[in-house]
């Protein structure tokens, strides 16, 4: 049972029954903020997600809390916040046993006002480090790492869900060995133990997390995370949650064993979470990757709750790559639409996202994969407007081949690369309705997702 009052946080502000429920809620594995109703598809990112036992959070830059836009953005769509760079080492001790928190109370006080949760990110990493840290010898570096997470989860205790402890400590590449870092090169392989075991003391209800990039599929560097992960498990050094932070583009495309990686380490016994993710691009393409990641989470049990980094393009760490849900005028992307659809909600149409005057939209998510093959799922919205007909353009990369298609009727072009698929009996939708058609994708050795066209209606 939820008691329902008024408490002081540490800053001395009354916290109201939201912020106590949502708090409440948070202890319980789910992780959710306050229940939805279900009367209808939720219209937000962070109720569809809660309605899926899921947080669905942003990273926020407390200079931009003075902007209307950005506020509203934040306080409508998400329910989960993570400070972007506020809880960072040089940001919160910028000299020895001084600590600053203006900027990081400010996040986590609007958080609480609104009811969100809150992640806390970082404690333990070798970037963003001030100079003092790494002039330290080996016994006063011990200390003040330990200091620090005593300090900081001391400040916030009882008011984070979950911490990402160490960040970043292996290589990239081959090897998967430690990357060298004052911790590293001075207290050794053990610092990553003692910044765990101390997390848990400072702030025993806390869940502790390892966060890492380039660790989404299975590789030399998330091999040597998981066998750390394992170890930490069999000899029972507090480790909760492991974060996959998911920054891709062209280059570094969601890997196709994305699903399979997030289950092998929740099979270890620990949560998952999806930390740091943008996506570089822009339309159908951009927003089938945005898809496939949240299919993902969803298929994963212990994947509990999504980041993304930013809410606007222009404030992205990355901007040049446009990687986020909301354009610089805090337009829904095509990406926001395929999150929203992904997680089962539904914002009433508006369009198809890359076609704002089309009468529906189409949204594409993965299903099952076999070795050889895997189901795609894609889901016709209607606008603001019934339709009675509509037709989508799928474009498969050669040498894969459609081998069995169901709840819709298609036709191909000379290639045998692009199916139009049109209704079989489920064409006329009311406004705001949705419908879905399936097909199964040989891969013959690839295993790019489809690209899928905008949605025609009549």
């Amino acid at each position: 049972m939820i008691k329902l009052g008024v408490r002081k946080t540490r800053a001395g502000a009354a916290r109201g029954p939201l912020a106590v429920a949502a708090t409440a809620l948070l202890t319980a594995t789910a992780l959710v903020a306050l229940p939805q109703s279900a009367a209808h598809a939720a219209d937000t990112l962070g109720a569809a997600a809660a309605e899926k036992g899921r947080y669905f959070g942003a990273a926020v830059a407390a200079n931009h809390l003075g902007e209307a836009q950005y506020v509203n953005t934040l306080n409508t769509e998400f329910n989960s916040v993570t400070a972007e760079n506020e809880m960072k080492w040089d940001a919160l001790e910028p000299s020895r046993g001084s600590f600053s928190f203006g900027n990081a109370d400010r996040i986590v006080n609007h958080a609480q006002s609104r009811g969100m949760a809150i992640r806390g990110h970082t404690l333990v990493w070798h970037s963003q480090l001030p100079g003092w840290v790494s002039g330290l010898g080996t016994s006063d570096l011990r200390s003040a790492m330990n200091n620090h997470i005593n300090q900081v989860m001391g400040r916030y205790r009882g008011e984070i869900h979950s911490w990402d402890v160490v960040n970043e400590a292996f290589q990239d590449g081959n090897s998967g060995a430690r990357r060298s870092s004052p911790f590293q090169d001075r207290l050794g392989d053990g610092f990553i133990e003692e910044a765990f075991r101390t997390a848990r003391a400072a702030d025993p209800n806390a869940k502790l997390c390892y966060n890492d990039y380039n660790t989404d599929g299975v590789n030399a560097k998330s091999n040597a995370v998981y066998t750390m992960v394992r170890d930490f498990k069999s000899r029972g050094v507090p480790i909760d949650c492991v974060g996959f932070q998911s920054h891709f583009n062209n280059a570094s495309p969601v890997p196709s064993d994305y699903r399979a990686n997030l289950q092998r380490f929740a099979d270890l016994g620990v949560d998952v979470q999806i930390t740091e993710l943008d996506i570089e691009g822009s339309g159908s393409s951009q927003a089938t990757s945005y898809g496939n990641v949240v299919t993902a989470c969803l298929a994963v049990a212990r994947c509990t709750g999504i980041t993304v980094w930013g809410i606007p393009d222009k404030y992205s760490w990355r901007s040049s790559g446009t990687p986020l849900l909301f354009d610089d005028n805090y337009n829904k992307k095509p990406a926001y639409h395929a999150v929203l659809s992904a997680l089962g909600g539904s914002d009433g149409g508006g369009g198809d996202p890359g076609n704002p005057g089309a009468g529906c939209t189409a949204v594409y998510s993965r299903a099952e994969v076999w070795g050889d093959r895997f189901n795609g799922r894609v889901t016709i919205t209607a606008g603001s407007s019934a339709i009675s007909n509509w037709s989508v353009n799928v474009t498969v990369t050669s040498p894969q081949k459609v081998s069995a298609t169901w709840n819709g009727s298609p036709s191909w072009d000379g290639s045998g690369n692009v199916m139009t698929m049109r209704p079989n009996g489920n064409g006329s939708l009311a406004a705001g309705a949705s419908t879905s058609f399936g097909f199964t994708v040989m891969t013959n050795g690839n295993t790019t997702p489809p690209s899928v066209g905008a949605c025609t209606a009549s």
